[in-house]
Order: structure tokens, then sequence, then C-alpha cells
């Protein structure tokens, strides 16, 4: 009996313990947003010790201590834009939002990436030759520009960044080469400069290593971006053979220079605010002409948007700002980038196709497109759908969309597989496919997808085509047509 009481009081005890202890905060990253400086836009390194300190002391007032506040802040934005990044508790990020000197206080968001004929097509050339009335010829190729973009990083090998040719780095440059060690290759006179932040990622619970103590740009959609802006002449140029010329940039004697604020993504995150903020302020401090940015997310109030804030102080330092509309739509608010400062762009049409078609056996040509090889043109080949393919264990959703593991080898092996757009990326189904034994994919686009068609270099021949061809392989399908002849050639228009 008296055991008993022991235990039931000992269990009131632990109850009482437990419920007087308090629940831990969960702390997030934020950003807390002060506008501009009193100082000008030379800043010097006193300027940014007392920045650093009223910041300190600023959120030091909330927290208890300005140790607090240290431990707490992992960006001081000092030199054009004014605010800080810190992990805070949401009870802590409120009472600094009622603050007067507060413009803002907003959760450190997470963003996305957006993804040589092209010049030819805007009349800046023609086959190849530059007219005298160029609007090139009028720009000096941009020469001189500083042209910077905030991604992935930058591959400094690529012929696109070769700096033979180019005379000294303009004076004005202040920035630094984060592309040193045994991972990287120095800058030049083309490439001038490249930096990295991943603060932000870290906090929001990134993986980072030394490996990503580094601008190399580990994914390509940066270098391509930037070569995009500022590629250098690289004469020879092709894809697999296909659309032979010299690759350039818009503005091909401009110097480069590269803010690597993307990295591995997390929940679908790849950049996040915080460090998108201070690549931007690094930019203006180091002398860039144009930032371009080729990400973005749902578009949300101005005070709330690391994009909208840091591109509003850039331009205000005379920086123009040119950032990419996104991938989604072509719904009511799908556009990113809105602010009216920014120049935003959208995609446009080309004039040139890579054109690759399919021949039926009862001949009848599929019209679609395709950056990889073509298969012999005198042999037939057996037409299969994903669905039809599919391995016992997977459903017939992840077949069809001819994701990992979800195909039967037997049932592929030395066939056309016909694969659904959607899901996993295109390149990636084409890698199924070859995984599976298949011989080639034609790749049909969902109802999302509609027309829109994207010539892709895949592993194996792979053709993509628009939503009505999907329903003609449906058709096919039904009627049980089942050899096919794949042939491929490039169909240029002009």
């Amino acid at each position: 009996m008296l055991s008993a009481k022991f235990s039931y009081i000992l269990q009131l005890f632990i109850l009482f313990v437990v419920f007087q202890e308090p629940a831990l905060a969960i702390k997030k990253s934020y950003i807390v947003y002060l506008g501009g400086h009193s100082h000008g836009s030379e800043v010097t390194s006193a300027d940014l010790l007392r920045v650093n300190e009223f910041h300190h002391e600023f959120l030091g007032s909330f927290l208890g201590s300005k140790e607090k506040a240290k431990d707490a802040i992992f960006y001081s934005y000092r030199r054009h834009i004014n605010g800080f990044a810190a992990v805070l508790e949401e009870e802590d990020a409120l009472e600094i939002a009622k603050h007067p000197d507060v413009v803002s206080v907003f959760l450190d968001q997470g963003k996305q990436l957006h993804t040589t004929h092209s010049w030819d097509f805007l009349m800046l050339e023609r086959n190849g030759d530059i007219h005298p009335s160029s609007l090139w010829k009028k720009a000096r190729f941009g020469e001189d520009t500083i042209i910077a973009n905030l991604d992935t990083g930058v591959w400094p090998e690529s012929e696109s960044f070769n700096g033979k040719g180019f005379g000294p780095i303009p004076s004005k440059w202040k920035g630094i080469c984060q592309l040193n060690g045994t991972a990287g290759a120095p800058c030049n006179r083309k490439l001038i400069g490249a930096r990295y932040f991943n603060k932000g990622y870290s906090a929001y619970g990134g993986e980072v290593n030394s490996m990503m103590n580094i601008a190399r740009d580990y994914d390509g959609h940066g270098t391509h971006t930037l070569s995009t802006a500022a590629g250098n002449f690289v004469p020879g140029a092709s894809i697999f053979g296909v659309g032979n010329g010299t690759a350039k940039g818009g503005s091909p004697k401009a110097r480069a220079a590269a803010y690597k604020v993307c990295w591995p993504p997390i929940n679908g995150l790849e950049c996040f605010d915080s460090d998108i903020m201070e690549g931007f302020d690094m930019a203006m401090h180091d002398g860039v002409n144009v930032l371009s940015v080729s990400l973005g997310g749902d578009a949300v109030d101005y005070f709330e948007d690391g994009i909208a804030i840091a591109s509003f102080h850039a331009v205000k330092n005379g920086i123009v700002v040119v950032a990419s509309a996104g991938n989604s739509g072509p719904t009511p608010g799908s556009v990113s980038n809105v602010a009216p400062w920014i120049l935003t762009v959208g995609a446009s049409t080309i004039d040139r196709e890579f054109q690759a078609n399919v021949k039926l056996r009862n001949g009848i040509t599929l019209k679609g497109t395709s950056l990889s090889k073509a298969l012999p043109k005198d042999r037939y080949y057996t037409l299969i759908s994903a669905e039809k393919a599919k391995a016992a264990n997977a459903s017939a959703l992840d077949a069809i969309l001819c994701q990992e593991g979800a195909l039967d080898p037997e049932k592929v092996k030395g066939k056309i597989l016909v694969c659904l757009r959607g899901d996993n990326a295109r390149v990636d189904k084409g890698e199924q496919a070859a995984v599976a034994g298949a011989v080639g994919m034609i790749l049909c686009n969902d109802a999302a997808s509609g027309n829109e068609i994207m010539a892709d270099p895949h592993v194996l021949p792979g053709y993509t085509y628009r939503l009505y061809e999907w329903c003609c392989c449906l058709r096919l399908r039904q009627l049980n047509q089942a050899s096919t002849r794949a042939n491929y050639r490039l169909q240029r228009k002009f």
C-alpha cells in the first residue's frame, strides 16, 4: 500500500516538473529590414564597424544582451542595405516588427532557380555577320561593363570566360575571387570576380561542407545564365553537332562576376533571401553595373521580398537589375520578380527548331524535337507504352512517368519506350528508359505542358512531342500499332 502511494506521488511530482518546464520555442531565420544607411556610397571600415555595433545593440535590446544578439545574427547588411539576418523566436520577431525604426521583419524565404541563335533572331547579327549599324557595334559589345549574376556560381574553365585579349580590369572593381584552392581556378580579365554566400542556406538546415565554401558551379545553371549575359565569343560551338556556330553572350566584351547564392535543394528550395540580399549588398560594393537574377518565388509584399528590397537599393545606386519572370503559369499571379524597378523578362519565341521525326510503318510521321542522336533510318523498332512496361511492384502512374524502378527491363529491352512528361525531369526519363534497355524514347506532353516542347540532349535517342501528338500516341497504342522507325533532322526557319 505504501509502495503504491509512493508511486502515485512520484508520478504527480514528475508531471508537475514537466508542466513547469517551459516549452522550447522554435527558432527560425528572419530578416530585419531597417531601410538605408546614413553613410554615403563610399563606405569606410569605421562605417562598417559602427553598423555592426548598432545591429548588435539593437537586437540585444530585445534578446537581453549584446552577446545573444551576436550569436543570433549571421548576416549584417552594412554597405547599402540596412538590416540583418538572424535566428529568432517568433515572439521576438513580432516585437522587433513593432519598433518605429523597423521597416519590416519577415521569414527568410527560399527561392527556386528559373531556366546561340538568339542574337541573330534579335537582329544583332545576320548569319554570323555583324552589320556596322548593329546595336552591338554601337554599344561596343558591352566593353568594360561589369555584369554579374546571383545564381549557382560559375565554372571558370568555360571558354565563355576566357580572358585572352582583354585589357586591365577596370580600376573601379573592388571584388575578390573565391575560386582559389584545389577545387577552383583563378579569375582572369574576363571573369573578374566570384563570391559565395551560404549562411542563410545553412541556417535553414542545409548541409554545408568544405567543398561548398567556394563559388564554383557544380549545377551548371549559373554558368549558363552568366554566359548568356556576358559570355565571350566561342567559335565552333554546337550541341552534338547541331546548331553549329559561334556562341556568345548579349555583351561578349563585358567583364563577368559570379555571386553564388544557390545550393542543393532543401524541400525544393535552393536560394534564400538572406544569402541573396548579402550577395546584392556585396555586388553594389564591388562595382557591378548590371545584375542578372534568374531565380525567384511566389509574388509577396515588396517589404517581405528579399529580391525586391535588395534590387531597390541596387537601382538606387545606378545598377540595372534584370530578373526572370519565372517558370510558372500561365495562370494569373504566377509571374515572379514583379517590383516595378526590376526589368523582368519572360520567355519569347525563336525562329529555329531542332526537329526530330518519328515515322511509323503505316506512313504516319510524328513531328517533335530533340538534341540527341538518331536511330538508324533503315530499321523499324517495336513501340511500347511505359504503362504497359511497368514493373510488377510499380504503379501505372509511376511507370507511365518513367520513374526510377518503375519499368520492367524484360518488357522494354530493344524497344522504343513511350513516356509521359511530368513530375521527374525530362532527361531523367531518358536515363530510366536506357537503364531498362530501351533503344529510344518518345516523350509526350501531358495536359499541363500542352504544346510547349523542349529539345533535350538525352542519353539515348529521345524525342519530345506536343500534347496533340501524345493523343496520337494513345490512339496508336489502342490500335496496337507496334512498329516505328525514327529519324532526326535539324530544320531552320528564317
